[in-house]
């Protein structure tokens, strides 16, 4: 597999919804999610899951660090490897100002660390924790949160800290819990197409 997964409408994209997995996960894994929202969003948009540069170690799907255990370490070289790849897409066509970038698990805490501190549309992390030691700057853009209650792979607890420390932050930081555990139930997804149909109208 490539890098990357890209797929678009008909018509030329104007807005950008760029998806980062979780663990153990691989490009292809929320492309049925991409594509829900590509079919939902008001204007032609594309969808791009990227995908992470470590294979992982129970040698099938891919990893953005090693997780269990943490290689926390490993985190700053990962994040600046992700900011370089969303740096690179074809931003004359369509810029960072209207892409979203949409996390779950793993990819969660990436987007989030990442997507905080580039001009995007917006950030949306799925089952997403925050990194030890990560401050979000003050200068950001909106963020929503969705977690499930009962998640035992990432307690709900994280989303708590997320909020927590995206809050003082110049863009609204929403959060919104659903019954379930580790996964985007359709709920979730209804928020996702309304907070991309916000910050993108």
């Amino acid at each position: 597999m490539s890098d990357s997964v890209i797929h678009a409408g008909l018509e030329p994209a104007r807005i950008r919804l760029v998806l980062l997995h979780g663990w153990g996960a691989d490009a292809d894994d929320l492309m049925p999610l991409g594509d829900g929202l590509l079919a939902a969003s008001p204007v032609p948009a594309e969808c791009i899951g990227l995908q992470a540069p470590e294979p992982h170690p129970a040698g099938h799907g891919r990893q953005w660090y090693g997780l269990f255990p943490a290689d926390w370490q490993a985190v700053p070289l990962a994040t600046q490897q992700l900011c370089h790849r969303l740096e690179a897409l074809d931003l004359g066509r369509i810029p960072l100002s209207r892409t979203v970038l949409i996390g779950f698990s793993q990819g969660g805490a990436m987007a989030l660390h990442v997507g905080c501190n580039l001009p995007l549309a917006g950030v949306i992390s799925c089952s997403g924790y925050p990194h030890p030691g990560w401050k979000p700057p003050a200068t950001r853009p909106p963020v929503l949160l969705l977690h499930g209650q009962q998640d035992d792979v990432v307690p709900a607890a994280a989303a708590n800290k997320l909020l927590e420390l995206l809050r003082p932050g110049a863009n609204p930081c929403c959060l919104k819990t659903f019954s379930g555990g580790h996964s985007i139930p359709e709920e979730a997804q209804s928020s996702m197409k309304e907070s991309i149909g916000s910050w993108l109208q």
